[in-house]
C-alpha cells in the first residue's frame, strides 16, 4: 500500500510539473475582411438591397 501511495503521489508531481510547463497557443488574429463595394443605382433598383 505504501508503494502505491508513493508511485501515485510521484505521479501526480510529475503530471502538475507537466501542466505547468506548457504554454498556451497564441491566439490566430485574423484580418478584417475588405469592405464590400458600393452597387450602382441600376443593381440597387432591381435587387432591392442596398449594399
Amino acid at each position: 500500500m505504501k508503494t502505491l501511495s508513493a508511485v501515485f503521489a510521484a505521479s501526480l508531481l510529475a503530471l502538475s510539473l507537466a501542466a505547468c510547463a506548457t504554454t498556451p497557443a497564441a491566439p490566430v488574429a485574423y484580418p478584417d475582411p475588405p469592405p464590400k463595394k458600393q452597387a450602382d443605382a441600376k443593381t440597387q433598383l432591381e435587387s432591392g438591397r442596398k449594399y
